[in-house]
């Protein structure tokens, strides 16, 4: 598998921080590679459980389903933003607080009914209301489901936190085009006039 190196290495997560992202993530994104060769992204909510990414999607077979069962390579990501801030004195000199994992391995269907069974628990330890007076634990549609499981080959991981307000603009201007000119509104004169 390539491995290509992150152009911001300054954005880079540590592996610790990418596995505790993989741990409290809420969904994600899995990219599969379609029979025509064009990719085929869908979102889903997932599991960490022992290294791997666990998802489930209905036994019905689809597109997700086609394209595993031909090619096991996929990718899946995770992301959470803390949102857009502003850096210098144009509307483009924005950024957007942010992190970000990617994990790349192949899938497998996961047959195994007690592998099933456990990742329906966790699930709904995770995604379930605690107060619940249903029935935990009784799965009736466990043979509806199709639990999947990635081995994962690589993880990437890359954050951009929020700067404190000293470090925006205009607190401090980091304009990337810092000697452009606003255009004149239209109608008036086409001399571009600096901006103060």
């Amino acid at each position: 598998m390539s491995s290509p190196q992150i152009r911001r290495a300054d954005r880079v997560m540590s592996h610790e921080r990418v596995l505790q992202m993989l741990a409290r993530g809420y969904s994600g994104h899995l990219a599969t590679v379609s029979e025509d060769g064009f990719p085929y992204c869908i979102p889903l909510l997932y599991l960490w459980i022992d290294g791997e990414v666990y998802l489930h999607t209905t036994s019905a077979r689809g597109h997700l389903r086609a394209n595993v069962e031909r090619d096991q390579r996929v990718c899946f990501e995770i992301d959470e933003q803390d949102g857009v801030f502003d850096y210098g004195r144009f509307e483009c000199d924005s950024g957007l607080a942010y992190r970000s994992v990617c994990v790349f391995g192949r899938i497998r269907i996961v047959d195994d009914r007690d592998v099933k069974q456990r990742f329906c628990e966790i699930l709904m330890e995770k995604y379930g209301k605690p107060a619940t007076t249903r029935p935990k634990g009784f799965f009736p549609r466990l043979d509806a489901i199709t639990v999947y499981a990635i081995a994962v080959e690589r993880m990437t991981g890359k954050e951009m936190p929020l700067p404190p307000l000293s470090e925006q603009w205009p607190a401090k201007d980091r304009t990337m085009t810092p000697h452009a000119s606003v255009p004149a509104p239209a109608g008036l004169s086409s001399v571009a006039r600096p901006v103060d």
